[in-house]
């Protein structure tokens, strides 16, 4: 698996517009132990002791990182924290009697999930435009909170946005919102870029979701598992997530939103990774972690600058590290601080040679539909195939750089798949009924 696959061992892995880090190879290894491993979620409190103990120093941990008062480790995944930081928002509005607020404003900036988890939540979700700096469009924005104002429920800001922008009116957003009755939802998915470095406890969010399984280090490949647990401000935190089975002390089932997962503290077993991160970094190793993930980000977009437009700098000229497709043409690139210069040289010099390609195609030295750009990837046995009728070399297909090597080379396992005919040639594969019906069924329908 470890040679079919490219792996973070094998190179730099960029996860779109949600900071992940590379995981050193110490921190999963407690979730191999028994004591942690092997015991069932609905376990009685006292035969837990040890996972109680990580529970309360873990959320007094983000707590003191986000600038919150509770954290519910209940939700599964980002997403999930989404939903029930929003649902948490909506049991605190309705404890006041004000059930009609149930608008959600949104940037155009924020996160691609956040308009699916507020209609989950039962809002109604109203766009907000983006200036040209990739801020929130504060005069539309104060155009719709106008015109909402009575039935307005949240904002949802994702800070950094998922254009790589710090918001420069961050304070007067939350301000503005809180002015009219709404609350702010922060979602974490770039928390990565404030660790050590601010809190958004501080500067106005009522809630956000922490994906631990990025910005705290639980490896995220193949998908999961994940861990997205919410911080509240203590007027939110009557109404966390409870569980009907095992009792939490900490929360009051009779205010509580209910239940959003299967487990009472969601996929409890990954958590001793994200606690021993914390405790082996401490506070000034998850700030320079910080520093470092923005300083990378800058580094690449300034190597890149002038081969390739960068969308959105912010209007200080800063970039915030977040690979990702939030505009229609474009990457966004995080490299966190998890990746060294050389690494990074290497990835900049991989777009740079990319860059040349379109331009050999643009300028007329290359095919504009048979060139070594439409025709990635190369496969090790297209590139050892007997017939080669390309108007390019094998070398230049398989080691377009001079540090690809034979000896280190990644070789993808297929050649380019042409998705867009896949999407418009649908093939069912679903077996017919009849393999579900059992021999009695048969009987009974012939009798």
């Amino acid at each position: 698996m470890g040679r079919k696959f490219d792996t973070p061992d094998k190179g730099r892995h960029l996860f779109p517009s949600q900071t992940s880090h590379s995981t050193a190879i110490l921190l999963p290894q407690p979730i191999t132990w028994g004591e942690f491993a092997n015991i069932h979620p609905f376990v009685p409190l006292d035969q837990a002791e040890g996972y109680q103990k990580l529970f309360r120093q873990l959320e007094r941990d983000l707590c003191e990182v986000t600038g919150y008062d509770s954290i519910s480790f209940q939700p599964n995944s980002g997403a999930q924290g989404e939903y029930a930081g929003l649902a948490a928002i909506k049991a605190y509005l309705n404890s006041k009697g004000e059930n009609s607020r149930t608008v959600c404003l949104i940037p155009k900036s924020a996160h691609g999930t956040n308009p699916a988890s507020a209609q989950m939540a039962g809002m109604k979700v109203q766009v907000v435009e983006v200036d040209k700096d990739g801020n929130t469009d504060l005069a539309h924005l104060k155009a719709l909170v106008d015109k909402h104002k009575a039935n307005l429920a949240a904002m949802m800001l994702t800070y950094p946005s998922t254009f790589g922008v710090f918001e420069e009116h961050v304070r007067e957003v939350c301000d503005l919102i809180h002015a009219n009755g709404g609350q702010v939802y922060l979602d974490g998915a770039n928390m990565n870029a404030q660790v050590g470095l601010c809190r958004p406890g501080d500067y106005g969010s009522d809630v956000s979701h922490l994906n631990l399984h990025k910005t705290f280090c639980i490896p995220h490949g193949g998908g999961g598992p994940g861990m997205g647990p919410i911080g509240v401000k203590a007027h939110l935190a009557p109404f966390l997530p409870s569980h009907p089975v095992v009792p939490m002390h900490s929360v009051n089932s009779s205010s509580s939103l209910g239940t959003i997962s299967a487990a009472p503290w969601g996929s409890s077993a990954i958590l001793p990774i994200s606690w021993a991160y914390i405790k082996m970094m401490g506070a000034k190793g998850l700030l320079h972690a910080s520093e470092v993930a923005i300083l990378n980000a800058n580094y690449m977009a300034k190597r890149l600058e002038s081969h390739y437009k960068i969308l959105f700098r912010g209007r200080k000229g800063f970039h915030a590290p977040t690979m990702s497709w939030p505009v229609a043409g474009t990457l966004m690139i995080e490299p966190t601080e998890s990746e060294d210069k050389a690494e990074m040289d290497r990835f900049c010099d991989a777009l740079l040679g990319i860059r040349q390609e379109i331009a050999d195609i643009e300028e007329g030295r290359m095919d504009s539909r048979i060139n070594p750009l439409k025709m990635a990837p190369h496969s090790l046995a297209c590139v050892s195939s007997s017939a080669w009728d390309r108007p390019y070399s094998r070398e230049h297909a398989a080691f377009p750089l001079p540090f690809i090597r034979p000896d280190s080379k990644f070789w993808p396992s297929i050649s380019r798949i042409d998705d867009i005919y896949g999407d418009q040639h649908l093939v069912c594969t679903c077996p017919p009924m009849e393999v579900y019906e059992s021999p009695y069924e048969e009987k009974r329908a012939s009798s």
